[in-house]
C-alpha cells in the first residue's frame, strides 16, 4: 500500500484526474470542497443523545454477523463500485458494509416493502446469486476474479436493467432495478450517516439545542468553511462517466472540465 495515495499494488487507479495534467489527484484525508471542515469538532454543542449517537457510528462498527465471509468480500467490492473512495487516504475511508449487515441482521425496514420485492435479507442473497451466476456465465470466474472494468460493466448491466444473461430465474423472482436501487440506498445512507461524509459535502453536523442561524443565502455557520471548488475528471476508465474517460484516456492533457465531488 503506498501511503500517499492509499491504492493497493496492481489495483487500477480509481482516483480523479487533474484536468490540466491528466494525472490521478492525490488521496486525501478529508475529500471534498470544504477543507478543514469538522463536524466531530462542534460535539460539546449536542446534546448527549445525539454526540452517543453520532460518536458510535465513528468508533464502534458493528461486526459483521449477518454476511457470512464470502459475502462480506463480495458486499465490499460492490460497495467499492457504488461509492468509491480512492480519492480518501485508507485511515479515513468510511465503512459502509457493516452498517448494511446490522440493518440486516437486526430486520430494520424503512417501513415498506414493494409487493414484487422479496424481504431485503433475502433479496440481498438473490442478488449475490444473480451477480456470481452473471460472472460465471459471462466470464468463467466468480465475480471477485473478474478485473474491475468486466466488473463495473456487469453491474452496469444491473443498474441499467438489462442484465448479462446467467440470472433469469432469479430476475424473475425480484425487480432487477429495485434489488439495485435496494443496495444503492443501503450504500448511500451507510456512507452519509458518518461525519466525515458531512465534512466532505459542507454539512456542519447537528446543530441541536444551538440551532442554525443562518438559513437563508447559502451563507455558513460560524463553525463551518466557504467551498473552495477545484476541477477533475473521471478515471480513464469509468465504465459510469465514459464521455469524461473517453476525453481522459485519449488526451495527456484534458481540457479543463468542472466536475463534483468524487
Amino acid at each position: 500500500m503506498n501511503p500517499d495515495d492509499a491504492q493497493p499494488i496492481g489495483a487500477p487507479d480509481r482516483r480523479p484526474l487533474d484536468p490540466a495534467t491528466g494525472k490521478p489527484l492525490p488521496a486525501r484525508l478529508q475529500p471534498g470542497y470544504y477543507p478543514g471542515l469538522s463536524a466531530l469538532s462542534q460535539q460539546k454543542f449536542w446534546d448527549a443523545a445525539t454526540r452517543e449517537k453520532v460518536l458510535d457510528r465513528v468508533q464502534s462498527p458493528p461486526p459483521i454477523r449477518f454476511f457470512t465471509p464470502e459475502e462480506a468480500r463480495l458486499m465490499e467490492t460492490l460497495a467499492d463500485h457504488i461509492l468509491p473512495q480512492d480519492d480518501r487516504l485508507a485511515a479515513a475511508r468510511i465503512p459502509i458494509v457493516p452498517r448494511i449487515d446490522e440493518r440486516l441482521r437486526t430486520g430494520a425496514t424503512p417501513g415498506y416493502r414493494f409487493a414484487n420485492m422479496p424481504p431485503d435479507a433475502e433479496a440481498y442473497r438473490l442478488g449475490f446469486q444473480a451477480i456470481e451466476q452473471i460472472a460465471q456465465r459471462a466470464y468463467g470466474r466468480a465475480f471477485r476474479e473478474l478485473a474491475w472494468g468486466e466488473q463495473d460493466a456487469l453491474l452496469k448491466s444491473i443498474h441499467d436493467a438489462k442484465p448479462q444473461e446467467g440470472a433469469e430465474e432469479i430476475w424473475r423472482k425480484m425487480e432487477v432495478h429495485r434489488y439495485w436501487a435496494l443496495v444503492v440506498q443501503d450504500c448511500i445512507e451507510a456512507y452519509y450517516a458518518h461525519p466525515r461524509a458531512w465534512d466532505e459535502i459542507g454539512f456542519g453536523g447537528p446543530a441541536y439545542p444551538r440551532g442554525y442561524m443562518r438559513l437563508e443565502h447559502g451563507e455558513p455557520e460560524p463553525w463551518e468553511v466557504e467551498e473552495r471548488r477545484y476541477e477533475w475528471r473521471a478515471p480513464r476508465d469509468a465504465v459510469s462517466d465514459p464521455e469524461e474517460a473517453d476525453i481522459a484516456a485519449h488526451s495527456e492533457h484534458p481540457p479543463h472540465g468542472q466536475g463534483g465531488t468524487h
